[in-house]
């Protein structure tokens, strides 16, 4: 298990203190996959870098496996790190080495024999999927490969806790989810606990168990992923949220049947589970006396489960649309009433 507690980091500038990380507590446990999503500035880059020793916390503690990183020694946190992976959004490879060498650079750090060296990064290639890329430089290797790489040099030596800070940024969704499902992979194999650092609701949702939504250096929501799709409490959480379940025309949509249609009822349903793959909008238009009329809606896959989201413009007379919305809240359906027309 790997502990955050009450850690606040603190850098002194020219033009004073500033705080990027502010009182924040965690318990990661061992094996999942953990999400810290926040926009830039929200101190999730430097929360990472104190999971390593790279930043030293102000205040507070961090206890990553059975040692507290904010009390051990120099020498002995060079060992630990060995046990700590990290990859980084612009991949950080050796431009002058090429694949098999940028693999095998920190088994030469660690003193790794030759031998068992070129065993590991042989297993490492084939794990990545890189193998005929061998003797290929960086300059030769799309994003996606590159980062392929960095991933198999942040697992040479079988590290328990991989940090991913900002991992799929730079690459395009294709090849972001090839990364993220590559990801999944070696968490399921290898039972590597993995913190994810991201921007985007969408690498949420794909890979992680739990999130945690940073802003101006605290966390202002967490919880297991669907819950947290489920029922976002704060408006940055929500934002996030909308990323990967609402689309772009969605209020257009709403505006416009607004305009069109001058009463009734707009609401929004949150499905999670079981409900989001039942045939609830059927049997709701089969016994209903209103009208229902589907704007837009859409199901997105979490690691846990299904949640989904559409939206219904509800016309007809008063009773007739309570005794819908009375419908809908029986078969555990959140609803939400965004609109009067």
């Amino acid at each position: 298990m790997i502990t955050v507690q009450n850690v606040t980091k603190i850098f002194q500038t020219k033009t004073g203190p500033v705080t990027a990380v502010d009182n924040v507590s965690l318990e990661i446990q061992e094996g999942e996959i953990f999400g810290v999503i926040g926009y830039s500035g929200a101190g999730k880059s430097t929360l990472i870098r104190m999971f390593n020793g790279l930043e030293k916390p102000t205040t507070g503690r961090i206890n990553v496996f059975g040692k507290d990183l904010t009390k051990i020694k120099e020498s002995e946190l060079r060992k630990t790190r060995q046990e700590i992976g990290m990859i980084f959004q612009h991949f950080n490879l050796l431009w002058s080495r090429n694949v098999r060498e940028n693999i095998s650079f920190p088994l030469e750090v660690a003193k790794v024999p030759k031998e068992e060296r070129k065993k590991r990064v042989d297993e490492l290639i084939r794990l990545v999927g890189l193998e005929g890329k061998e003797e290929n430089y960086p300059s030769q290797l799309s994003g996606g490969q590159k980062q392929r790489v960095g991933i198999a040099r942040a697992l040479a030596n079988n590290p328990k806790l991989l940090l991913c800070d900002e991992a799929t940024s730079a690459l395009d969704p294709e090849t972001t989810d090839s990364i993220l499902d590559l990801l999944m992979e070696i968490n399921q194999k290898l039972g590597l606990t993995i913190i994810m650092i991201t921007h985007e609701m969408h690498v949420i949702r794909k890979i992680c168990h739990r999130v945690a939504v940073m802003e101006d250096g605290k966390i202002v929501e967490s919880g297991p992923v669907l819950e947290v799709f489920k029922s976002p409490k704060q408006p940055i959480t929500k934002r996030f949220v909308r990323q990967v379940t609402e689309k772009e025309d969605t209020q257009e949509a709403i505006n416009q049947l607004l305009e069109k249609y001058p009463s009734g009822k707009i609401v929004r349903l949150s499905f999670i589970g079981e409900a989001a793959e039942q045939p609830i909008i059927s049997k709701l238009i089969k016994q209903s006396q209103a009208t229902i009329n589907i704007i837009q809606g859409n199901i997105s896959q979490t690691r846990l489960g299904a949640y989904g989201n559409l939206y219904l413009h509800i016309k007809g007379k008063e009773e007739e649309i309570c005794e819908a919305i009375r419908f809908l809240k029986g078969e555990q359906v959140e609803v939400e009433v965004i609109e009067h027309a």
